[in-house]
């Protein structure tokens, strides 16, 4: 399957870069990857662009407002996917106001990385190595030790 990574703007600070770097190269090994970074001067043309971005694949805005998972959670929700015939799934990370309501009305899922307010270059390692940790899981392999 093909996860498509959306994220306004890039990783700025050096950490967030080599995380970014290091997560992307692992993610690989287990799906095709396509990262596509987005821009606006708004949170509505920010949105626009994700929308856009997404095409026709299942959206899965990360919000605040949205469900969370355990790693063996998202591993099995991904595995689901892939094997109702889902191709591809867009995962979206808005910018510093978060995506508009109209985007999330459109959105397959809404998924919560927790109640803490990450920063927005750390929120972008969390996403993919917790991509990455649910990849290894539906291997079975033993990167995850739960």
């Amino acid at each position: 399957m093909r996860l498509h990574l959306i994220t306004v703007g890039e990783p700025k600070l050096a950490y967030a870069r080599a995380g970014w770097d290091e997560y992307e190269k692992r993610l690989r090994r287990y799906h095709k990857v396509q990262v596509t970074r987005v821009g606006g001067r708004t949170q509505a043309q920010e949105s626009e662009a994700v929308a856009r971005a997404a095409g026709r694949a299942p959206l899965i805005l990360l919000d605040p407002r949205g469900q969370q998972f355990t790693s063996e959670g998202l591993s099995a929700y991904l595995d689901a996917q892939a094997l109702g015939g889902v191709g591809e799934l867009a995962f979206a990370i808005g910018g510093p106001e978060g995506h508009t309501d109209d985007l999330r009305a459109g959105a397959h899922k809404l998924w919560s990385l927790g109640q803490l307010t990450l920063p927005h270059d750390l929120a972008m390692i969390v996403l993919l190595e917790a991509l990455y940790r649910a990849a290894t899981i539906s291997a079975g392999e033993p990167y995850h030790r739960g």
